[in-house]
């Protein structure tokens, strides 16, 4: 303590000022980093809420005092009590869901109610319900829905449904299997409607097309199955671990329909016969007709009694046949294999040689040949498509033992802007102390060292009396100065100022400081 004090008095009063600021500053970037240290990690409350549910659970919240940040739309609390509040929340019902839904219907009574109130009063509803069960999704922040009004008015008849989503996800768009998934999910809720009424508006205000995908399984889960399959087909028989399987499938993408009809000649049946008989008769008798001979003089052209008859019979049969007719119609949809490949690579059988070496060979031929048919059989293969399978035998490669995790570290519970903040209050403490604090302290000491005047020749220093650069106005006794170290016998009657000349002389650097000292003391004076 008194150095310090001693240090302190010896500053002037700029060098105090400055001295208490880095010191201030000092504390206060240590008392930082003990805050930062000590405070409680933070962890996800609930995000994405609208500013009423969000004030009511920060109202509940302020009501059992917990320590609560607010970042944007999300709410964060202490991470030993997240789970403790999302259950009291939910026991009073926070955060309340958004939007209206059949609650509304509760409103309206008997009295005064017209039907277009309640057939508003029933649309609202519909598209609040149909809002929450979106927004129940773990990927979707915030969704609604609108139901055009397909009452009859006027002369217009009853209107198709349609009706349109705007979908708000957390991260990312919506993908066309989902948009997909919310067409059938509106459509089914509203009587007469079809996925293709539904129109998917995504955060970005993008219209989202589903194309031609088809509800079930997609190419990658399909592959997915297969693969679990023949994995698990393969180990009991090489083994857990010893077989790895990837199986790719090519799916049919584009939608075809084909209408085939024909017909068959060969496989005529008769469905009718028509059977037409016609006979015709006539006969002519009468005068002979009027012939050259008749007019000849010797009268030889006398006619003669004569007669002439006809008969004609016809018959005509028409059979009808059916011609043998076949109509196909064939609907190809997406989804479909196309082509599918599967490749598997088994491990080798670990033998032991003479040697007592452990070896690796490939299997036999015959036991991959078995091995191929029931992968083959696993997933369908077909070769009339493309189908291939590659199946190989070969050693694996040792597996190199995981190292034990490290501990938990104490900076384990921060996130990256308190790991910052710690880094820079600390590089802040650090440049006070060293740049600031400690050239302060340590000038003023080494400028002012304390200075002992020689002893005299055979007598050991006491120290008692130091040039501290002050002039004595007393009483001075030239004879009783102690004698000067190295000077001779004969200046022993010297004048002082002689022998003053002689001792700056012999000590230059302790005379400069005492100089020096007496030029700063003034310059405070005048100050």
């Amino acid at each position: 303590m008194r150095e310090l004090a001693a240090v302190w008095q010896n500053l002037d009063p700029r060098r105090r000022v400055i001295a208490v600021l880095a010191t201030v500053a000092m504390f206060a970037a240590v008392l930082g980093l003990t805050n930062l240290a000590t405070k409680p990690g933070m962890s996800l409350l609930y995000a994405g809420l609208d500013g009423d549910r969000a004030g009511e659970v920060l109202a509940a919240l302020d009501q059992r005092a917990a320590v609560y940040e607010v970042r944007g739309t999300a709410i964060y609390v202490e991470a030993t009590r997240r789970d403790e509040l999302r259950m009291t929340l939910a026991a009073e019902g926070l955060p309340a869901n958004s939007g209206a839904g059949y609650e509304l219907l509760d409103s309206l009574s008997g009295f005064g109610t017209t039907s277009q109130m309640f057939d508003a009063a029933y649309l609202r509803a519909k598209e609040g319900e149909l809002s929450r069960t979106i927004t129940a999704l773990p990927q979707v922040r915030s969704a609604r829905v609108h139901i055009a009004d397909t009452r009859a008015q006027g002369l217009r008849n009853r209107a198709r449904p349609t009706a349109s989503v705007a979908v708000t996800t957390i991260a990312g768009g919506i993908t066309p299997a989902h948009a997909k998934a919310l067409k059938f999910l509106v459509s089914s809720a509203i009587a007469g409607m079809s996925p293709e009424d539904v129109s998917i508006i995504d955060g970005e205000g993008g219209l989202v097309t589903t194309g031609d995908e088809v509800t079930g399984p997609a190419g990658e889960d399909r592959a997915e199955a297969m693969r679990r399959n023949v994995e698990r087909l393969l180990e009991a028989r090489v083994g857990y671990g010893n077989a790895i399987v990837e199986v790719a499938v090519e799916t049919v993408t584009e939608r075809e329909a084909i209408t085939e009809r024909r017909f068959d000649p060969e496989s005529r049946v008769a469905i009718s016969t028509d059977t037409e008989e016609r006979t015709t008769s006539a006969s002519d008798s009468g005068a002979s007709a009027v012939t050259v001979a008749s007019n000849l003089p010797s009268g030889d052209a006398g006619g003669s009694d004569g007669s002439s008859q006809s008969q004609n019979s016809e018959i005509r049969e028409r059979t009808n046949f059916e011609v043998s007719e076949t109509t196909r119609e064939v609907v190809k949809t997406p989804g479909a294999i196309k082509r599918l490949t599967v490749a598997v690579l088994v491990d080798g059988v670990t033998t032991v040689d003479a040697a007592g070496e452990a070896v690796t060979e490939p299997r036999s031929d015959e036991e991959l040949a078995a091995l191929h048919e029931l992968v083959a059989a696993a997933v369908g293969f077909d070769a009339g498509r493309g189908d291939v399978i590659t199946l190989k035998s070969m050693s694996f490669e040792p597996v190199v033992p995981v190292e034990a995790a490290p501990g938990v570290s104490l900076l384990a519970g921060l996130d990256l802007m308190s790991i910052v903040q710690l880094a820079v209050l600390s590089m802040v403490s650090l440049v006070l102390g060293l740049f600031v604090v400690r050239p302060i302290l340590t000038s003023r000491a080494s400028r002012s060292p304390q200075l002992e005047p020689p002893a005299p020749r055979g007598l050991p220093s006491t120290g008692a009396e130091a040039l501290n650069g002050e002039i004595d106005e007393g009483d001075f006794v030239p004879g009783s100065l102690p004698v000067v170290s190295g000077r001779h016998e004969g200046m022993a009657d010297a004048d002082p100022v002689t022998r003053l000349r002689k001792m700056i002389s012999e000590r230059q650097d302790e005379t400069v400081e005492i100089l020096r000292g007496w030029m700063e003391d003034s310059e405070e004076e005048r100050a």
